[in-house]
């Protein structure tokens, strides 16, 4: 299968590991996967923060850049809300329905990692191996907006090594939401708080999740306490093998021996 990535702003400029994750996996699952060099910003930051007129030019964008692909990914659930449910929306309060139209094709092409793995290309086990105690954070997007359900936790129970621990109060947000850890700082901290005890709880070596906004956040935190749990995004976890895991992989996350 021909797979277009949607890298998202975050990946391209901060998390460039989770993206490569991805095609890694892909390809080791025998897919193509190609990247479509006119992708910008999807717009959700726009939208989220009041700014909807300056959104429209991304999404006309995003539309035309991922028109001709019949599979899109990414390793969002947080951009891929914003594709499927923004989109749309923006297009029409513009008053251009033939946007929204085309945006809504779009958006039904357009996967989270989870959602195509699993629901597309009907795989579970794809192969990986983690030997690390792992829990979950099922980020706000993946949970209430695109509903991906156990997905995640399927793929990460088929992991070799891998030793997964419920996370308390798991479907708790983990205060980022954008500008919200902005504006709110201190309730968002609060919130962090929070999450961060769940996390310790649970004595995991890593802390996964799909978004890498909401790692960034977790992983700021544990950091700062120097409480030696890492935040690993889900691709990076798919995409370790016994090989990668052992020569490259475990030195570069910082976690085992």
């Amino acid at each position: 299968m021909r797979i277009a990535l949607f890298v998202t702003c975050l990946a391209d400029t901060m998390f460039p590991e989770a993206a490569k994750a991805t095609v890694r996996l892909l390809e080791r699952l025998g897919h193509e996967v190609v990247f479509p060099a006119e992708q910008t910003c999807c717009g959700q930051m726009h939208v989220n923060t009041g700014y909807q007129r300056e959104a429209l030019p991304l999404v006309r964008r995003h539309v035309r850049t991922f028109d001709p692909y019949d599979v899109i990914v990414a390793p969002s659930g947080s951009c891929v809300g914003s594709v499927r449910h923004q989109h749309p929306m923006v297009a029409r309060r513009a008053g251009d329905e033939r946007l929204a139209g085309r945006a809504e094709d779009v958006a039904r092409r357009t996967y989270e990692l989870s959602e195509l793995l699993v629901d597309v290309l009907g795989v579970t086990d794809v192969g990986a191996y983690f030997p690390h105690r792992v829990t979950y954070h099922p980020t706000c997007h993946s949970l209430r907006m695109l509903r991906v359900g156990d997905r995640p936790l399927r793929l990460l129970r088929a992991v070799r090594g891998l030793d997964l621990v419920a996370l308390p109060a798991a479907e708790q947000c983990c205060g980022f939401g954008g500008t919200f850890a902005v504006k709110n700082a201190d309730t968002s901290t609060a919130m962090l708080a929070d999450k961060m005890r769940h996390v310790l709880a649970t004595g995991a070596d890593v802390c996964t999740a799909g978004d890498a906004s909401c790692l960034m956040h977790l992983g700021g935190g544990l950091s700062r306490l120097r409480t030696g749990v890492r935040t690993v995004h889900l691709a990076e976890i798919l995409a370790a093998t016994e090989h990668r895991d052992t020569a490259d992989g475990r030195n570069r996350l910082g976690v085992g021996p």
